[in-house]
């Protein structure tokens, strides 16, 4: 189980290290890549930052309450979680920074599967604490 939890350590920091970057980015950075740009693809380059490090920054909590809570959960589905935790993420926010970034719009077609890792995060952890062996 130290070793569940030193990962979910590990990538909660990484996750809420880049949330802090790229949101920073965009409140402060974006600005001045969209000079030349119509107001309304401005906006939504500055949603897709703020949303992709909203959730970033949410699943970096999220890790560090599964390294808390890893003794009193079945590891195999806590692994699980947290490995999907850590790449759903980083595949929904990195697309949605992508295209903030000028990346092409086709990307937002993978950013769903992000969301996908995200929720099966979600079960995995309910599976994670159903009927596992409760200890004091």
């Amino acid at each position: 189980m130290q070793k569940l939890q030193a990962f979910c350590l590990r990538a909660a920091s990484l996750q809420g290290f880049l949330a802090v970057a790229f949101g920073a980015f965009g409140a402060h950075g974006l600005h001045s890549l969209d000079a030349d740009l119509p107001m309304d693809l401005a906006a939504q380059r500055l949603d897709w930052v703020s949303t992709g490090a909203r959730y970033q920054l949410i699943h970096a909590a999220a890790l560090l309450a599964l390294a808390a809570l890893a003794p009193q959960l079945k590891p195999r589905a806590a692994g699980w979680a947290a490995q999907a935790f850590f790449f759903g993420p980083l595949v929904f926010s990195a697309t949605l920074y992508a295209m903030a970034l000028g990346a092409p719009l086709w990307l937002g077609a993978v950013t769903p599967l992000g969301g996908l890792a995200m929720l099966a995060g979600w079960l995995l952890l309910m599976g994670a604490g159903a009927g596992a062996p409760k200890r004091p």
